[in-house]
């Protein structure tokens, strides 16, 4: 049985550049599924290592109690200097969280862009922040310094240009990365500046600290939430991230597997048409087979190994273009929480490439599974007329 099924599927491939034209209709169908399906995939996994990665579990965000976005509460110089004094921080900053209207490269659509008042301290907190062009700006000036994301995405955002907001004029300074995270979609300017220009006086919305430990920032939870003096939470950065990015990582799956299915059905038909197609020219040359003692089972495997090595092309075909032209591609997307853009990377992992190829042989599966039954269904008798 093994050295039928050999004899068959090796005549069958060899056969295949005979049948270019109907054989390419499964591996470009089925290519354009797995590159959709692993495309879209790769927007949401890109998404989450954005907003994931600018969280470290020795950090958290000090915010008003029962509030999900940064842009909400205010916290006064005492606020921070008393926090600063409690024990388990090691280090803390204010952090006044606004955004600007900003135009995107290209267009002459405006989106809501995050400009992050920050202190001195907030540098030495997150240490992964580097400038790559430029220099920092200066406390006290109308200075900005700008993610390399955001640089990348919106007009007028270049080291030695300037940049309107509300009424003062900044001058960006230099271009900073954080390591792929969602910081890099965002501006920073001194805190005072800030607050100055968007009126908020000395009160900051947000305080971040690092920690002498991870299991601090439950201790400095409940000593907070016991003070009268405060209405505030303390929330780990990994945590806070990870709840930004679930509704929209979700939505994007979902949004990405839904049209994957719809393709995968036209696919499907195309593969069970090629299929069948392939069958009916080789109805004569199958039966024959059978006649001389090849068994049913030797035509049904060797048919479907066939759509499975049309179908393994696809999926390769498919993973190699999503991966050539969309990993590593920048884009930005609203983070609800926020209203503001989050700018980041496609990101297409190993585990999507092999989701996709999954995908495609199990299309393949289910467009070569009808056809090879039938041709080894079909009575020799009448196969031998071509009827």
């Amino acid at each position: 049985m093994f050295a039928q099924i050999k004899e068959i599927t090796l005549m069958n491939l060899r056969n295949l550049p005979s049948r270019l034209g109907s054989s390419s209709v499964i591996v470009v169908g089925i290519a354009g599924v797995v590159a959709v399906l692993v495309g879209l995939l790769s927007m949401a996994t890109g998404f989450n290592k954005a907003l994931q990665g600018a969280g470290q579990a020795d950090r958290a965000i000090i915010m008003r109690d029962g509030t999900t976005s940064e842009m909400n509460g205010a916290m006064t110089a005492q606020d921070r200097a008393t926090i600063k004094a409690m024990e388990g921080v090691e280090l803390g900053a204010g952090e006044t969280y606004v955004v600007a209207a900003i135009d995107k490269i290209g267009t002459d659509i405006a989106a809501n862009v995050v400009v992050r008042g920050v202190e001195p301290a907030s540098f030495d907190i997150r240490d992964e922040v580097r400038i790559v062009e430029g220099r920092r700006f200066e406390a006290g000036k109308a200075e900005i310094i700008v993610g390399v994301k955001a640089a990348s995405q919106f007009a007028g955002l270049g080291v030695g240009q300037q940049l309107p907001v509300r009424d003062q004029t900044w001058q960006v300074v230099g271009h900073f990365t954080s390591g792929g995270s969602a910081i890099e979609g965002e501006i920073w300017a001194d805190l005072a500046n800030v607050n100055s220009a968007y009126r908020r006086g000395g009160v900051s919305n947000t305080m971040r600290v690092r920690l002498d430990a991870p299991e601090d920032a439950a201790r400095l939870d409940a000593r907070l939430k016991a003070d009268p003096r405060f209405d505030l939470m303390v929330r780990s950065e990994k945590d806070f991230y990870a709840s930004q990015s679930e509704d929209r990582t979700a939505l994007i799956n979902g949004f990405g597997v839904a049209v994957g299915i719809i393709m995968a059905i036209g696919a499907v038909f195309a593969a069970l048409n090629t299929m069948y197609s392939a069958v009916s020219t080789r109805t004569v040359e199958i039966a024959t087979l059978r006649a001389l003692g090849f068994g049913n089972l030797p035509v049904v495997v060797s048919v479907m190994i066939e759509a499975l090595a049309l179908a393994l092309l696809g999926g390769l075909l498919g993973g190699a273009l999503v991966w050539l032209i969309f990993d590593g591609y920048t884009a930005s997307t609203l983070n609800n929480a926020s209203f503001s853009q989050v700018a980041f990377d496609f990101t297409v992992t190993p585990q999507l490439l092999q989701m996709g190829l999954t995908w495609a042989l199990v299309l393949g599966l289910i467009g070569g599974l009808f056809p090879a039954v039938h041709a080894a269904r079909l009575p020799i008798t009448t196969a031998l007329r071509g009827e």
